[in-house]
């Protein structure tokens, strides 16, 4: 399921109010509105741009429960191998400082109907998934989770996350085992909705398991696109709104001519899995390239993720 930004509108500002330890290498931000007052409404799922102070924007889960009014929580590691987002925030924010966020944002969404839901976190991708119990416990609703770790000091929110339907599975504990995906898909309910956020083999593996269950039915969240090809260029782009015509040339992408005829588009990732430039799409039919859409909605042609994707006529009408 597609849901488009549940807040439109300029940034917000916000006071960085806490940061708290959540397991090793992985501490909680905890961000309040500036004038005290209440933030944009959230779902389970969603997740707010974090504009830092060097330039960066980064997206992050909300870990916290969407009944939340006051305040905005996100869990971050210090990844090894960052480009400058993680390092930069555990290095360099400190309590107090005022930021700029991005209103919440769900590509992800809960399916709050659902007879029984299956959530499948990896790391770090316990984010979402922590927001996503919260929401269920409140519905009273069926659920199961599946939290694996390399080793048991980096399993984060498990006070939020414990109780009868959590299956904790620490790598080091089961003699360097993955957790197995195949037999947890196959033992649920056909009808179940299922929700997995992780590292790429997780999510491969799960898109595996889960590749006779319904579609709409399977939901996975990346960190990072499932291919790093973008969409060739060599075809014109229309834009409705403008009334302007650009040709976007080969070894470019819709964003990067865009830019560079001044037109504005909000973008954040430019790899096509957080959503910031979804464009509607009026006439043509695009080459998708995200790991955000699903094929339903790729078929369907609506929308896209100018960042990366492209064309497979000569002309793309696009709602600009």
């Amino acid at each position: 399921m597609n849901v488009l930004a549940q807040t439109a509108g300029a940034l917000l500002r916000a006071r960085l109010t806490a940061i708290r330890y959540a397991a090793e290498g992985i501490h909680r931000y905890e961000f309040s509105a500036v004038d005290g007052g209440a933030l944009p409404a959230f779902t389970a799922g969603a997740h707010i741009d974090l504009h830092l102070p060097n330039g960066l924007v980064r997206q992050y889960s909300l870990c916290n429960d969407p009944r939340e009014t006051q305040r905005y929580v996100v869990g971050i590691k210090k990844d090894a191998h960052s480009r400058g987002g993680s390092s930069y925030v555990h290095d360099q924010l400190k309590v107090g400082m005022v930021m700029s966020l991005g209103a919440p944002r769900n590509h992800f969404g809960l399916h709050e109907e659902a007879r029984h839901t299956v959530l499948v976190a990896g790391g770090i991708g316990v984010t979402p998934i922590a927001c996503m119990v919260q929401r269920l416990r409140a519905l009273g609703a069926s659920f199961e989770v599946h939290y694996s770790v390399r080793r048991r000091e980096e399993a984060a929110f498990l006070e939020v996350l414990s109780g009868p339907g959590l299956h904790l599975h620490v790598d080091t504990e089961q003699g360097g085992r993955p957790l197995p995906l195949a037999g947890i898909v196959a033992r649920v309910p056909h009808d179940a909705h299922l929700y997995c956020c992780g590292p790429a083999p997780m999510l491969d593996a799960f898109e595996a398991a889960a590749a006779g269950r319904p579609a709409g039915h399977v939901h996975l969240e990346r960190f990072a696109a499932a291919s790093s090809v973008a969409a060739e260029g060599g075809f014109t782009v229309q834009l409705a709104r403008s009334g302007r015509s650009v040709f976007v040339a080969q070894g470019c992408t819709i964003l990067d001519t865009l830019r560079a005829e001044g037109v504005a588009v909000q973008a954040s990732c430019e790899q096509g899995i957080c959503g910031s430039c979804e464009t509607r799409v009026l006439a043509g039919t695009p080459d998708h390239r995200d790991s955000l859409l699903s094929d339903e909605e790729k078929r369907a042609n609506q929308v896209m993720m100018v960042c990366c994707s492209g064309s497979k006529e000569a002309t793309l009408v696009l709602d600009l």
